[in-house]
């Protein structure tokens, strides 16, 4: 009955490879696979280089650096008149509360750059009354050549404000020095003021338009900060993330030796790491614990541009304490559970030491692959800045005052007080409102940004493909050489990466472009979430929602095919499609190992992933907290300290990954090799495992995995 279920499962996923005594692994007499998909990734790259020149060609990365004036010119720019002028400063604050500035996402009064912000009240009126007073006025006017400047010229044709209010530079813009005392705002000491037109005003009209005003400036403002913070801690992240790379190297190298040690170290540290934050977060909670505003719910405060604040709340820290007590105890329930399996994956992962250490080269091959993905982001990033900024200057009218016909239609600031606009609006200004475009390739922006999306998706899967046909072929030359390691090839991860690139780059590209296909489909369906957020009905929210689903199970499947396809390209150097059969067929004739023995390897190596980022993650809070009394004045001061924290932890992750993937590669290919080996040979001394006899012993211990003899006539 077992055999026959069997027979019928081999039917239905394809025949078990056959013996062939000309097999000596990987073979080297190959030709090229998928040469068209090859030309079309070289056309790609090339029309991608094409987008990335038009860009740099219009783009301006300025705009989104310098807070730019009514005429559209940035203030603070080396090398421009405007260079000592950093500051951007508003006319009439009080107009930024106009429903204008939501529309617009430009305040309908004019704005200059100046050197300083206002430090007093002052009204025109009162300082053209008094040349001192008129001459520290004029820093705030317009440049003008009238010889002897009257009032209601200077306001009329908006040269010069009304009044001006002691400011605070923020994000390089002057908002009113807003304070509270005795529950009042005020501004210096005044909660009314002259707004220089005989009119008292409470000085909550400025915290209105200040409010409106920052609504354009919040997001500006948070990245400006992080920038910051850095210009001020890069160093101190890199050498965290050398740290990161030094620990992971190191554990890699321990496991070559003590893979049994480490694997439990690598346990105990995991729980005791998790343990210790529970820990320090309960002790967070409980200090907070009759705090003046620690009570208050993180629903009701809001989002907040300081997130500093998140963490003067109880109800943070206790997010933190349950999040890390169901790690701690999911973390716990698998290891009982696997406890036997557990035992199995230590002698695939010795195994695997034993291959890396006959193959040491592999572990510095994850530097190429980063070096390759940063030369990727970076020219992804760059070139997505300079799409972004590639618009040209629109100017609209504005007019807070009157009912003009003409409000938020185009202007030229050049001809505008000589056009008939002017004439029937006499109160209207032309104002530099946004940067768009009309020509052909600003409608065609759009278009560009997204083949920049997907063309960064498809050169990082290329580069991960590449990484792991290479690293594949060298370990599937360890596995099927006779006597380890004499008969490995004297190079093998550069043989590997050889046969790779001149032969199977358009498979590569093939699998590459599948997954880029499927990543781009999300981006796009994010795209359009966040697009119809304001008018999606139910149904709509359901559908977005199962289509999001379904993509990212495609994309983890295919993560999945492809990595085992590249497996088998490199060894038998197939097409993509092909390999991705053959592949997909082996695994599923030992589906029962894949599940018990491959992922169980696959879940202790997040267990050291998950080690080596907490511990790092861990020394950068205490650092950058400032909390490690002996480097306290050493550590920098930042405007968020979470910044290289999350920075460090996010690297340390994808520099620990790089390292374990070497492991995981080499574990897959083993695996695989494995099941073409008990499907190949039957143990006998005509047709030999190449398996090692000790993991032969222990993944075949049990009775009923032990293949059953082949009655087959040799061939000769």
């Amino acid at each position: 009955m077992q055999k026959l279920e069997s027979d019928e499962q081999e039917g239905k996923y394809g025949e078990p490879s056959k013996f062939d005594p000309s097999f000596k692994g990987p073979i080297q007499n190959r030709g090229c696979t998928d040469i068209i998909c090859c030309i079309i990734f070289i056309l790609a790259i090339i029309g991608y280089f094409a987008v990335g020149l038009v860009a740099w060609s219009h783009g301006d990365p300025r705009k989104v650096i310098y807070p730019t004036n009514s005429e559209g010119k940035f203030c603070g720019q080396v090398g421009t008149p405007l260079e000592k002028m950093p500051f951007l400063f508003y006319f009439n604050i009080m107009k930024c509360a106009s429903p204008l500035v939501l529309l617009e996402f430009q305040c309908p009064t004019p704005q200059i750059c100046v050197e300083t912000c206002p430090d007093r009240f002052l009204t025109l009126v009162k300082a053209f009354s008094n040349p001192k007073d008129f001459s520290y006025y004029k820093q705030f006017c317009k440049p003008f050549s009238f010889t002897q400047p009257n009032i209601p010229q200077l306001l009329k044709d908006r040269v010069c404000p009304a009044m001006i209010t002691p400011s605070r530079p923020f994000s390089q813009r002057c908002f009113p020095a807003l304070n509270i005392t005795k529950g009042s705002v005020v501004v210096g000491s005044n909660t009314t003021f002259d707004d220089g037109l005989g009119k008292t005003r409470n000085v909550t009209d400025l915290l209105e338009g200040a409010r409106k005003a920052n609504i354009v400036q919040d997001a500006r403002q948070v990245a400006m900060k992080i920038f910051q913070d850095y210009t001020k801690s890069w160093y101190w992240i890199l050498l965290a993330l050398l740290i990161a790379m030094l620990t992971s190297l190191l554990f890699i190298v321990l496991m070559r030796f003590l893979a049994g040690v480490m694997v439990g170290i690598m346990i105990v540290l995991v729980i005791a790491v998790v343990g210790y934050a529970i820990f320090h977060c309960y002790m967070e909670y409980a200090a907070l614990k009759g705090t003046p505003g620690a009570d208050v719910s993180i629903k009701d405060l809001g989002l907040q541009t300081d997130f500093a604040v998140y963490l003067q709340l109880r109800q943070t820290w206790l997010a933190f304490l349950i999040i890390l007590c169901i790690v701690e105890v999911v973390i716990i329930l698998l290891l009982i559970f696997l406890r036997k399996r557990i035992c199995i994956a230590i002698a695939l992962i010795k195994e695997a030491s034993r291959a890396i250490g006959h193959i040491m080269s592999s572990l510095f091959y994850p530097l190429l692959t980063f070096a390759l993905l940063s030369l990727v982001v970076a020219y992804w990033a760059i070139t997505a800045v300079f799409l972004s900024t590639s618009n040209e200057a629109v100017y609209k009218v504005f007019d807070n005052e009157t009912l003009c016909n003409y409000t938020r239609t185009t202007c030229d600031p050049e001809t505008f007080n000589t056009s008939d606009i002017s004439k029937q609006c006499p109160l209207a200004q032309c104002l530099f409102a946004f940067y768009g475009g009309e020509t052909p390739y600003h409608r065609f922006l759009i278009f560009f940004q997204f083949y920049n999306v997907f063309m960064f998706f498809w050169c990082c899967n290329f580069v991960i493909a590449l990484g792991q046909v290479t690293l594949a072929g060298a370990f599937a030359s360890y596995y099927w050489a006779f006597k380890k390691p004499d008969d490995l090839p004297s190079t093998p991860i550069f043989s590997s990466m050889g046969r790779a690139l001149r032969y199977h780059t358009g498979s590569l590209a093939f699998g590459s472009l599948i997954l880029a296909i499927v990543q781009t489909i999300r981006v796009l369906l994010e795209y359009l979430d966040h697009k119809l957020k304001g008018t999606q009905n139910k149904f709509t929210k359901f559908l977005l929602a199962c289509l999001k689903c379904c993509f990212w199970c495609l994309e983890k499947f295919i993560k999945f095919l492809n990595r085992n396809a590249y497996i088998m390209i490199a060894i038998y150097g197939k097409n993509f499609c092909t390999a991705a059969k053959d592949a997909f067929f082996l695994l599923m004739r030992n589906i029962i190992r894949v599940v018990v023995l491959d992922k169980v390897t696959d879940f202790l190596f997040f267990l050291g992933k998950l080690l080596i980022v907490g511990s790092v993650g861990v020394l950068s809070f205490f650092f950058f907290s400032g909390r490690i009394s002996l480097v306290k004045d050493t550590a920098p001061q930042l405007n968020y300290y979470w910044v290289p924290i999350l920075t460090v932890i996010v690297a340390s992750y994808f520099i620990a990954h790089g390292f374990f993937s070497v492991y995981g590669m080499c574990i897959d290919t083993l695996f695989l090799c494995f099941c073409e080996d008990l499907e190949r040979n039957d143990g006998s001394p005509e047709r030999p495992y190449y398996i090692t006899p000790e993991l032969r012993e222990i993944l075949l211990k049990n009775p009923s995995e032990e293949p059953e003899e082949k009655n087959e006539p040799i061939e000769e």
